[in-house]
C-alpha cells in the first residue's frame, strides 16, 4: 500500500451516498478493499476466483461489493484473517517502474490487472466506462433488480453537477422522481397481470416462477428509467486499458465523468502505481487528453458548418455496406491455412469455381454445428457488414457490450421518439407512461438549450431511441446474432438482431452465410426468462 504517497482528488461536485458498517465490519473490509467511504475502490488481498465471483454477483444483487463480501464471502473473522496477503508488492512496483518508464515498453502495462468496483455511476457514465475493448465489464441488470428501491434519501438517479444550483434543478428532480414513481407503481400491476396470464407450471419451483414473472415486469417498464439512473459496474482490466480509459475520461465534457476518472486514478495508484504514472503528467496523459478534446471540438465545428441538421426517416435497422463477393472471398480465406498458395492466387482460383463448389467449401469450413459455440474460424473475418440502427436505449445498452466489433453511437436524445410495450395499454398504464415520457422530453429540450446536449442526456429515459452504428465481420455475426436472438433475451434487442440476420441473407444476398448461422432464433416466447430460470434452478440443486 502507498499510504503516505497516496494522492486524493477533491470531491467538489458530485454527492455520493456513503455506506455504513459496524466497527467489526470495517476492520474486516479494510483488509480487502482500498477504501470504505467512496464509490470507487479496488479489491486487494483476495484470490482471483473470489474477485471474479464478487463481480459476477453484481448483475443479480442490489448490494454493493463490500456488502456482498461481508454477507456472502468472508463469513467470519477467522476466514478473513486466513485470506491471501500481498507479497513482494514494493519489489514488483520497482521492476515495473524501471521497465515502463526507462524503456518505454507499453506492453508491460498489459501484465498487471485490477478488479475495480465502480458504483453509483449514471447510465451515461457506464457507457463511457465500458468503451474500451480489451477489458471485462459486468453491470447491474435492469432485469433482475427493482430500481425503485431508494439509495440514501431518494431514488437511484444522479443530479448532474451542471444542473445543481440552477433554475432547472428543481424541475429536473421532479421529472426524475415522477419517472421512478411511475416505474414503482407499474411493477406490482404488471407482476399481478403476468402471474395470472402465466400461472406456475407443474415441476417449476416458486423461485423459477416468481423470478421469471418479476423479470418480465422489470423488462416491460425499464423504458421509464432515465439515463441518470445509478448503476454498479465491475471492471477487470490491465494497466494499459485503464490508462487509456482515464485519459479519455479526462477529456470528457461531463463533470461526472471527469471526477469519476480522478477517483479511479486514486484507487488504481493504490494497487498498480507504476502503470498510472503517465495518466496526469502534463506532457503525456495531459497532452493526450487535450488532443482528444481538440479533435472532438473540431469535428463538431465541421458538422455545424455543413448544416447537417435534418435527419431522414429510416427503418430501425439498415444494412448500409457489404461486399457482394464476400462469400467467395471467405471461401478462399478458408482454404488459406490448409494450402501453400498466396492469398491473391486463392481468390482468383475460387472466383472461377461453380456456386456448388463454393457452397461445399463453406460447408466444410463451417462444419456440423451442434451448438452456437461451434463457430467458424478466422477466415470468416474476411467479410464485413455495417448497420445503421435506431433502437430504444435499453436495447442499445445490451448490444453495446459487444466491444470487439466496431460500434459508435450518437448522443442520447428524445427527438427520435420512444417505444411503448403493448401490454401497458391492456392494463390502462399507457396514459401514465406517455405522460411521464412527455415530461422528460419537454425537460430535455430546455436542458439542452441552456446547458448543452451532453448534459441533457441525463434526462432521457431508456424507452427513447438512440442512433448507433455497428460494423462487424461474419465471424462476429455468428456470435452476436445467435447469442442476442436467444429466447431468454429482451424482445427489443432480439428484434434488432433478427433483422440484421435477415438483411445479411436477403439484402446482401449472403444466403449461405445466413443459413450457416443456424442458431439464430426467430421464436416468440411469452416468458423470455423461463428456460434460463429453469436451468439456473437445476444448478442450484
Amino acid at each position: 500500500m502507498l499510504g503516505a504517497q497516496r494522492r486524493r482528488c477533491t470531491l467538489a461536485v458530485v454527492s455520493y451516498v456513503q455506506e455504513s458498517f459496524t466497527d467489526e465490519e470495517a476492520a474486516l473490509l479494510s483488509r480487502f478493499v482500498t477504501n470504505l467511504d467512496r464509490p470507487v475502490f479496488a479489491l486487494i488481498n483476495l484470490p482471483e476466483v473470489v474477485k471474479g465471483a464478487l463481480f459476477a454477483r453484481y448483475s443479480r444483487s442490489p448490494k454493493s461489493v463490500r456488502r456482498l463480501l461481508l454477507d456472502e464471502f468472508i463469513g467470519d473473522k477467522d476466514a478473513a484473517i486466513a485470506a491471501m496477503e500481498s507479497v513482494g508488492a514494493e519489489r514488483a512496483d520497482a521492476l515495473y517502474d524501471r521497465i515502463f518508464l526507462e524503456y518505454g515498453d507499453d506492453s508491460v502495462a498489459q501484465l498487471g490487472g485490477v478488479h475495480l468496483a465502480c458504483e453509483q455511476a449514471s447510465n451515461v457514465l457506464t457507457k463511457v466506462l465500458e468503451w474500451g475493448r480489451i477489458a471485462s465489464y459486468l453491470e447491474q441488470s435492469t432485469r433482475y433488480i427493482a430500481y425503485d428501491k431508494p439509495l440514501g434519501p431518494g431514488y437511484r438517479y444522479l443530479v448532474p453537477p451542471e444542473l445543481e444550483g440552477t433554475p432547472l434543478e428543481a424541475e429536473y428532480r421532479q421529472v426524475m422522481d415522477r419517472l421512478f414513481a411511475t416505474y414503482s407503481e407499474a411493477v406490482p400491476s404488471l407482476v399481478a397481470h403476468f402471474s395470472k396470464a402465466f400461472p406456475k407450471e407443474e415441476g417449476d419451483s416458486d423461485w423459477v416462477w416468481k423470478s421469471t414473472i418479476k423479470a418480465k415486469a422489470y423488462d416491460t417498464v425499464r423504458g421509464l428509467l432515465p439515463a441518470s439512473t445509478l448503476s454498479n459496474v465491475g471492471i477487470y482490466a490491465s494497466g494499459q486499458a485503464y490508462e487509456m480509459a482515464l485519459v479519455r475520461m479526462q477529456a470528457h465534457p461531463l463533470a461526472e465523468v471527469r471526477e469519476y476518472g480522478a477517483m479511479m486514478l486514486d484507487e488504481l495508484r493504490e494497487v498498480v502505481p507504476a502503470f498510472m504514472t503517465r495518466v496526469d503528467r502534463p506532457d503525456r496523459g495531459g497532452r493526450w487528453a487535450e488532443h482528444l478534446a481538440e479533435t472532438r471540438a473540431a469535428t463538431a465545428a465541421r458538422v455545424q458548418s455543413l448544416g447537417l441538421d435534418d435527419a431522414e426517416p429510416v427503418a430501425e435497422v439498415t444494412l448500409v455496406d457489404w461486399d457482394p463477393d464476400a462469400e467467395r472471398k471467405l471461401a478462399a480465406a478458408a482454404l488459406y491455412s490448409e494450402s501453400e498458395l498466396p492469398d491473391r492466387q486463392l481468390v482468383d482460383a475460387v472466383s472461377e469455381l461453380s456456386d456448388e463448389v463454393v457452397t461445399e467449401i463453406l460447408a466444410a469450413y463451417v462444419g456440423e454445428r451442434s451448438n452456437r459455440r461451434h463457430k467458424p474460424g478466422r477466415a470468416a473475418e474476411r467479410s464485413t457488414y455495417r448497420f445503421d440502427i435506431l433502437s430504444d436505449y435499453g436495447a442499445f445498452r445490451d448490444l453495446q457490450r459487444h466491444r470487439l466489433l466496431t460500434i459508435e453511437w450518437q448522443r442520447l436524445t428524445t427527438r427520435y421518439g420512444y417505444e411503448t410495450p403493448d401490454v401497458l395499454e391492456d392494463l390502462g398504464l399507457d396514459g401514465v407512461w406517455h405522460d411521464a415520457l412527455a415530461a422528460a422530453a419537454d425537460l430535455y429540450e430546455r436542458v439542452r438549450a441552456e446547458h448543452g446536449w451532453d448534459v441533457a442526456q441525463y434526462v432521457v429515459p431508456f424507452a427513447f431511441r438512440i442512433r448507433y452504428m455497428m460494423q462487424f465481420n461474419a465471424r462476429e455475426a455468428f456470435h452476436l446474432l445467435e447469442l442476442r436472438t436467444q429466447p431468454s433475451g429482451h424482445p427489443a434487442y432480439r428484434r434488432v438482431c433478427q433483422e440484421m440476420h435477415r438483411q445479411i441473407g436477403e439484402v446482401a444476398g449472403h444466403t449461405r452465410l445466413a443459413e450457416a448461422m443456424s442458431f439464430v432464433d426467430y421464436s416468440d416466447p411469452e416468458l423470455e426468462r423461463l428456460e434460463e430460470a429453469r436451468r439456473a434452478d437445476s444448478r442450484r440443486g
